[in-house]
C-alpha cells in the first residue's frame, strides 16, 4: 500500500487527528500513530502538525503506507464484554455512561490490544460512531462519558472546553491535608518518553494551567480519603497534584510513596486508589444529567481495614 491522500468529510469537523487516524487505520497501536504524526509522516494540507491538531473539513490529510491489522484478528473476551454490560450507569439516545473498571485501558495501544471502546463497539456493531467523550487512565475506575455520535461528542467536548462539566473522584491520600477545603493551582507539563509512557511534572515555566480542589471526606490512622474536584483536565492531574502538595495517592506506582503504597499493600489495596465518583453534564436535550458511581467493594474493604 502506498501513500494515500483523505479529505476530511464534514463529519470529521473538528475532529482531532489522532482519532481521525485511529478510524482511517483500523488495528494500527496508538502509540505508532503518534509517532508517524511526530515524526512528520503524516502531514495535513502539506504541513506538518501535531496529534491534537483538529481538523476542518475539507482537510487534505497525507498517510504514508503502514501495515495495519484488522480489527476482527483481536479476539475481546467475552467476560470482559459482559462486565462492561453491566456497568452501564446511564444510556439514552446520544450518550453512555458506564462504570469503567480498574486495570482496564479506555483504548488500545500503548501494549494493549483493546479497551472499553473497542469492546463495546464489538458488543454492539450499531454503535459504530461510539466514541470517548474523555479519557480515564487505566488504573482509575467509574464515571466514563462516551458519545454515541458526532454531534453529542462535539457538543459534550465544547462543554469540557468551556467548564461546564463537573467531574468528581474520590482518592486515599497519604497523611492529612492541611485544610479541609484546598485548591491546588499548579501549572503540569507533559513528556512522552520512548515506548509511549506519559510522565507529568508541575512546570512553572511551560506548563499548562491546572487547578484542583481537594475536600477532606474522612481522616483515618495513616491516611486520609478527599473528594477531588477537577476544574481543569490535564493528564495525571489530581496524582500530579496531590504528590507535590506531600500527600501523594495510595497505589500510586509512578509518583507515589513507596513505604505508604506498601503499608496499604498490606491492608489489601491491590490497584491506585482513585476512583471517577460522578460526573455531571448537559444532555441534547439541555437537561442536565449526573450520574455517580459508587466506590467498589474492594477500595471500601480497605477503608474498613483503615
Amino acid at each position: 500500500m502506498g501513500v494515500k491522500k483523505v479529505t476530511a468529510g464534514p463529519q470529521a469537523d473538528g475532529q482531532r487527528l489522532d482519532n481521525f487516524l485511529m478510524k482511517q487505520l483500523k488495528g494500527v497501536p496508538r502509540s505508532r500513530i503518534y509517532q508517524m504524526v511526530r515524526k512528520g509522516e503524516v502531514r495535513v494540507n502539506g504541513g506538518r502538525v501535531k496529534v491534537n491538531t483538529r481538523l476542518q473539513a475539507g482537510d487534505e490529510v497525507r498517510i504514508p503506507p503502514v501495515q495495519t491489522r484488522q480489527a476482527q484478528e483481536v479476539r475481546i473476551p467475552d467476560e470482559a464484554i459482559e462486565q462492561l454490560q453491566q456497568a452501564i450507569l446511564h444510556e439514552d439516545d446520544d450518550f453512555l455512561v458506564l462504570d469503567k473498571p480498574a486495570g482496564m485501558a479506555v483504548h488500545k495501544g500503548s501494549g494493549q490490544d483493546w479497551g472499553v471502546i473497542e469492546a463495546l463497539r464489538q458488543a454492539r456493531p450499531k454503535w459504530k460512531d461510539l466514541d470517548l467523550g474523555h479519557r480515564l487512565d487505566r488504573g482509575t475506575s467509574g464515571c466514563l462519558v462516551l458519545a454515541k455520535h458526532r454531534h453529542a461528542l462535539v457538543l459534550f467536548q465544547q462543554e469540557l472546553k468551556q467548564g461546564q462539566v463537573n467531574k468528581f473522584y474520590l482518592a486515599l491520600v497519604k497523611g492529612y491535608p492541611a485544610d479541609q477545603r484546598m485548591q491546588v493551582d499548579l501549572p503540569l507539563s507533559r513528556q512522552l518518553l520512548q515506548g509511549g509512557e506519559r510522565m507529568v511534572q508541575v512546570d512553572e515555566q511551560d506548563g499548562k494551567p491546572a487547578s484542583t480542589i481537594f475536600r477532606t471526606q474522612e481522616r483515618y490512622r495513616q491516611a486520609s480519603l478527599v473528594q477531588c474536584e477537577l476544574l481543569t483536565g490535564r493528564t495525571h492531574q489530581i496524582r500530579v497534584h496531590a504528590a507535590a502538595m506531600g500527600f501523594p495517592l495510595a497505589g500510586d506506582e509512578k509518583y507515589g510513596d513507596r513505604d505508604f503504597n506498601r503499608q496499604m499493600q498490606q491492608r489489601g489495596l491491590k490497584r491506585l486508589f482513585l476512583h471517577s465518583s460522578m460526573v455531571e453534564f448537559t444532555a441534547l436535550n439541555n437537561e442536565r444529567l449526573i450520574i455517580s458511581a459508587p466506590l467498589p467493594d474492594t477500595l471500601n474493604a480497605v477503608l474498613n481495614q483503615l
